[in-house]
């Protein structure tokens, strides 16, 4: 089986990967990883043009089909997102609004293969899970639309820069013995 782990953040070396790096270390004995940065990929907004709703495919050619291909290819999705103002980075919102050709609320649509499964890993600087919760609930909603079941979350606060990470490893492994 396959595991595809997607650092939602910009910043390629900061807290956030240092936990999907985590998760892809644990997770690895079990699942073929692939660990991929939103950042990598270079892709447009969605223009709200509407044509996906009758065509179930997007009138811009970028990299979203890549990500959308691994997406496919995985049987495991695991999105770590960082708080941007109490939600997912902007980065990772773009690339959901450009899904809208994969979503179940028209027809006809893409779709990916059924049967994944979709955790979350949320985590946020200050000490209340709120914004937790609302990155969790976004991602969520996300994978419903695509099919994927939403098989677990785990929000961390307090966690601003790389070195917040290490305190809080054993509850992450913890959280992946459950992927």
């Amino acid at each position: 089986m396959k595991a595809l782990i997607i650092n939602c953040s910009p910043v390629k070396t900061g807290a956030t990967a240092e936990i999907a790096s985590i998760i892809e270390k644990e997770i690895s004995t079990r699942y073929d990883t692939k660990c991929i940065c939103i950042d990598d990929y270079d892709f447009k907004f969605c223009k709200g043009c509407r044509s996906c709703h009758s065509t179930a495919k997007c009138v811009m050619e970028d990299d979203i089909l890549k990500i959308m291909d691994a997406f496919d290819d995985a049987d495991i999705i695991v999105s770590v997102s960082p708080s941007y103002w109490a939600d997912i980075p902007g980065q990772y919102k773009a690339f959901i609004d450009r899904c809208t050709p994969w979503c179940d609320t028209h027809e006809p649509h893409a779709s990916i293969r059924e049967g994944k499964k979709g955790y979350t890993v949320a985590l946020r600087t200050g000490p209340g899970m709120h914004e937790c919760d609302s990155i969790i609930q976004s991602i969520e909603h996300f994978y419903g639309h695509l099919h994927i079941e939403c098989s677990g979350h785990l929000g961390l606060t307090s966690i601003e820069f790389k070195e917040n990470v290490e305190p809080r490893k054993q509850e992450i492994i913890a959280f992946c013995k459950n992927i």
